[in-house]
């Protein structure tokens, strides 16, 4: 019954989502009824005949693992802003990556994947759900901080991202270096692939645009020296010390004692979203998608 209610249940695991209220169904007949009641019910999916550690079956996703928080409290007709640069990570990359997403778990207890908060060393069991799990999803490239903001805001700030984002040219993001950061209330510590070099001019300016929209609506600044990067996993507190230090002895390993390479993995620019409360909005799309 778990996994039915896991597989027929919301999908939704957004935790700023609001809970949909229940739709209200139409009055039928007495032979509608009865003629519904006595129609077979279709069978179950096959996800639900997965072994109990498979990840159909969902089991790893159970009560006891740390759950996100806010970063601020929620409020009635508030909505949480993002603005962002969508990246995917090419299938060239994913296993060298994933290699290394491998050795840091085995050292590093506690880290799960980011948004979908699956334990990384459950996943790292097997390679085909690491590449599809933690490595084959939508990652974020954030140009500006995430803050509420209210309804009458909204079309004021998508016309004004548009209106200064509308011109972008094509570019190369070139992420080159393992790093971990921490939340600003320190209550998360995150394991991410930051841009040193190529596409961080461009995505510089990008963030210097989304600011003065910020501005204009007296929303926070981003951070005055802005590191671009993309959030992979994460555990709970700030455990920044040990886990860098896992990384560093992880990553002298991947180079065999030689120079550091150019970079992990590259993206291109596809474009930059925004996304408040549930809705996502196209802000730019470069000119070759």
């Amino acid at each position: 019954m778990e996994a039915l209610r896991a597989t027929y249940g919301d999908d939704s695991s957004d935790s700023d989502s609001e809970t949909p209220t229940p739709p209200t169904l139409p009055t039928e007949s007495k032979s509608q009824t009865e003629e519904t009641l006595a129609s077979p019910l279709p069978p179950p999916p096959l996800s639900l005949l997965d072994p109990p550690d498979s990840l159909g079956s969902l089991d790893y996703l159970q009560t006891g693992q740390p759950s996100r928080v806010r970063s601020f409290p929620h409020v009635e007709g508030n909505y949480a802003l993002h603005v962002y640069i969508p990246v995917y990570i090419p299938s060239t990359s994913k296993r060298e990556m994933g290699q290394f997403l491998k050795r840091v778990a085995s050292s590093f207890s506690g880290l799960h994947v980011v948004d979908i908060d699956v334990p990384l060393n459950i996943l790292c069991k097997e390679e085909h759900k690491l590449d599809q799990v933690a490595l084959g999803r939508e990652f974020h490239i954030s140009l500006g901080r995430t803050v509420p903001i209210r309804v009458h805001q909204i079309d004021s700030i998508v016309t004004m991202l548009r209106q200064k984002l509308q011109f972008q040219k094509r570019y190369w993001i070139d992420f080159n270096k393992w790093e971990v950061f921490v939340n600003d209330d320190q209550t998360r510590t995150f394991l991410s692939l930051e841009v040193i070099t190529g596409g961080l001019s461009e995505i510089t300016k990008q963030i210097q645009a989304v600011n003065e929209v910020y501005k204009l609506h007296n929303l926070p600044e981003f951070y005055k020296d802005p590191r671009p990067h993309i959030s992979l996993a994460w555990a709970v507190g700030d455990l920044s010390g040990s886990l860098r230090r896992v990384v560093k002895e992880e990553t002298k390993t991947s180079s065999s004692g030689g120079s550091l390479p150019n970079r992990i993995c590259a993206s291109k620019f596809g474009g930059i979203e925004c996304k408040i409360g549930n809705k996502t909005y196209k802000i730019c799309i470069s000119p070759d998608q």
